[in-house]
């Protein structure tokens, strides 16, 4: 199946039964700042979200361009589930990586119940613990907790102390006593995805589900020595995120700007000068097209090499995982070029009549901003590698 601009449309197949309510749902979502709970609800009895888990976990072990196809059609339809979702797929994958082979049985439990999982630990989180017979009590709080209000556990990188060398993780049950999510999260952007603070407050886990965190988790996860659940871990769940952040990106673009296409056949200029016959029109979306296609094509061209690595039991090297920055990166910042020219087609006139637009220019924004895509932090480490520098990148 063939799309009007003549490149194969990516169709999903996982998630389809859900989109009409995704869409639904997407503009009160957007000012209640709160997914509608049938439609968390609706997801997680589907099997999108079992599409990053291994076949040894009960998962459908599906492919890196299968999962670009979901996220990108999810987040057409809303910016702030398809987060939610995306944030689910790419930290399970980083979970299995670590809690490997001796937490099978648990990580196959979370696959089979259809579980959510999320992982707050951006800036200012501070969690520490301390053993106490057979758990560890964890006591502190966790930034950018995206989907935390949805979800059923939280990833919680455990405080490196002087009497303990090692930075830890442990999966922690977000409903357990001691655990709190604060809504904190007041952006312009994404504003359902409850990218939310977690605090801990004497909460209990099993011992035996803390394990070791290496920074970088990159490196270690190809140490061919290191016995994984599954090849497919052992390649980067940051490098997976920007890939797939790329394709939520081509999906918000593309349908705005297909959208426009279709609402300016019927529009006025000043005067009466029908809008689909001015030049400049044409231009703007003829440059509109071209950049969506090249961002598509450069975000599916390293999903694809991916799933070959995987395929084939290849370990990713580093400039791999750079590979797949640097994609994912160039295809959000192509679509921020596709959303300034639909913008400057639609103009005031446009905005005035209501449309969508202005919720995915809006949601678009925290996409070229997320630390794991953006341009300064992969174009630099780029360079390094270019040169042949180590590279610095702890994530």
């Amino acid at each position: 199946m063939h799309s009007a601009n003549g490149r194969m449309a990516l169709e999903p197949r996982y998630i389809v039964s859900e989109l009409d309510a995704i869409a639904r749902q997407a503009a009160n979502a957007d000012l209640s700042r709160t997914i509608a709970a049938e439609v968390i609800s609706g997801i997680q009895a589907t099997n999108v979200m079992r599409l990053s888990s291994s076949l040894e976990l009960g998962g459908l072990n599906e492919s890196i361009v299968c999962m670009a196809d979901e996220l990108r059609a999810v987040a057409a339809r809303c910016g702030s589930t398809a987060w939610c979702l995306w944030n689910h797929l790419c930290t399970f994958h980083l979970f299995c990586g670590l809690l490997g082979p001796d937490n099978a049985d648990f990580l196959r439990g979370i696959t089979e119940r259809h579980e959510w999982v999320c992982f707050p630990a951006g800036a200012s989180s501070s969690v520490t613990y301390e053993r106490l017979g057979d758990e560890i009590v964890i006591d502190g709080s966790a930034a950018f907790g995206s989907g935390s209000r949805y979800a059923q556990w939280a990833g919680v990188i455990l405080d490196q102390r002087q009497d303990r060398p090692e930075t830890h993780f442990v999966l922690a049950d977000l409903r357990g006593p001691g655990v709190r999510i604060d809504p904190t999260w007041e952006a312009m952007s994404l504003r359902a995805s409850a990218t939310d603070h977690i605090y801990y407050e004497n909460a209990r886990a099993p011992i035996e589900r803390v394990v070791p965190f290496p920074i970088p988790s990159r490196v270690a996860f190809r140490d061919p020595e290191r016995v994984m659940i599954n090849h497919r871990y052992r390649e980067d769940w940051v490098a997976l995120s920007v890939l797939w952040l790329g394709a939520m990106a081509c999906g918000v673009a593309e349908v705005s700007l297909n959208e426009t296409c279709e609402n300016i056949r019927e529009r006025t200029a000043i005067f009466g000068t029908k809008m689909v016959e001015r030049p400049t029109i044409h231009v703007n979306l003829g440059r509109a097209r071209a950049k969506l296609n090249a961002a598509l094509d450069t975000v599916y061209a390293a999903c694809a090499e991916t799933d070959t690595r995987i395929i084939e039991g290849a370990i990713p090297t580093e400039g791999d995982y750079l590979r797949q920055c640097a994609a994912g990166m160039e295809a959000v910042l192509l679509c921020e070029d596709v959303m300034g020219l639909v913008l400057r087609v639609l103009g005031g006139n446009g905005l005035r009549q209501g449309t969508d637009f202005e919720r995915r220019y809006r949601d678009f924004q925290a996409m070229p901003l997320h630390i794991n895509g953006h341009v300064d932090r992969v174009t630099e480490q780029m360079g390094r590698h270019s040169l042949g520098l180590k590279t610095l990148n702890p994530i």
